[in-house]
């Protein structure tokens, strides 16, 4: 039975955000300016790759489906993070498990399509013969739409879970945006908290290591290929159509790993709100600029769209000019 002065919890407040005004449009101008990157660079991999015909491959289809589950990965944790900056840091309890729900969904649908993109790239390498007949545009769609099912079942018996538990006492939720660990450790279960945050702690632990497994087992395959072609331009061709996908992957998994393979190690609040950040918008920030930038198909398909953009703007003027 709960104690008159406790009183079970209908919102959380994050109190990892400055209180400072000024501090808190320091940190809010440079997150707006990441979010805004993410989305928009996304939505043009998306576009490019829809509107050019030769980009319709495996590929560039694994590319654009991570690139749409990264634009709702961030948009479930940053605009919130954003409006906490200038305004209420609060959330409702049923806001907080959305944003679990949305935010661990999506991440895991990433992990899934990364590991089917490693799959993706052992077949091109390995057996470019029978590659043609083995990732048919049919099986793609198959495996994208696995990944996401396997995102969005495999987070809610957790969320479901959690949403059973009593929240009471201090509502102040140490962290920038609601998590598993932290929002547990507000709950009212004194001699289970450890258990269950052990628990949480190993389901995320097997979900992770799978995958790293996973690609891993497809890059050994794939170096002992490359290892085998005799030729340095050959060698450089096959390994740079993988660099762009082991450079997220790298990325996403080291960060994600600092903070879910912790097993109950605390960090202090100033590194667990930099580890979240890396893994809640750093790593996605750079998927864009990894997918583009060291991507001649897609600059080259950029540049011919912007080059179309420009010269559709300016012929109405060249008209009225005449």
């Amino acid at each position: 039975m709960e104690s008159p002065n406790q009183t079970t919890a209908q919102e959380f407040i994050f109190s990892a955000f400055p209180y400072s005004w000024g501090y808190s449009v320091i940190c809010f101008v440079p997150l707006l300016f990441v979010y805004t990157f993410i989305v928009v660079g996304n939505l043009v991999i998306i576009t490019v790759v829809q509107l050019n015909i030769h980009l319709h491959t495996p590929m560039y289809f694994f590319i654009s489906a991570l690139s749409f589950l990264e634009i709702w990965y961030t948009t479930a944790t940053m605009p919130k993070m954003l409006s906490c900056l200038l305004g209420e840091k609060s959330i409702s309890l049923n806001g907080c498990l959305l944003q679990m729900y949305v935010f661990h969904s999506t991440g895991i649908s990433e992990v899934c399509l990364l590991t089917a993109m490693a799959f993706d790239r052992y077949l091109a390498i390995c057996s470019p013969l029978h590659y043609p007949t083995i990732m048919t545009p049919k099986l793609c769609v198959q495996l994208t739409l696995s990944c996401c099912v396997c995102g969005f079942f495999t987070p809610l018996p957790e969320i479901a879970w959690i949403s059973t538990l009593p929240f009471c006492g201090s509502n102040h939720l140490e962290h920038i945006f609601c998590d598993f660990l932290p929002v547990l450790r507000l709950a009212c279960t004194d001699t289970h908290a450890i258990v269950m945050i052990q628990v949480v702690d190993a389901v995320h632990a097997v979900k992770i290591m799978t995958a790293v497994v996973l690609i891993f087992m497809s890059y050994i395959g794939i170096v002992a290929v490359i290892l085998r072609i005799r030729s340095a331009e050959g060698c450089r061709k096959a390994f740079s159509t993988c660099v762009s996908h082991l450079t997220v992957f790298l990325l996403f998994f080291g960060s994600v790993a600092l903070m879910y393979l912790r097993f109950s190690a605390t960090y202090s609040l100033f590194w667990d709100t930099a580890i979240a950040l890396a893994f809640a918008a750093l790593s996605p920030f750079f998927n864009p600029i990894i997918y583009s930038l060291r991507n001649k198909e897609i600059k080259e398909a950029i540049k011919k769209h912007m080059g179309q953009a420009s010269l559709f703007l300016v012929r109405p003027g060249s008209s009225r000019k005449i």
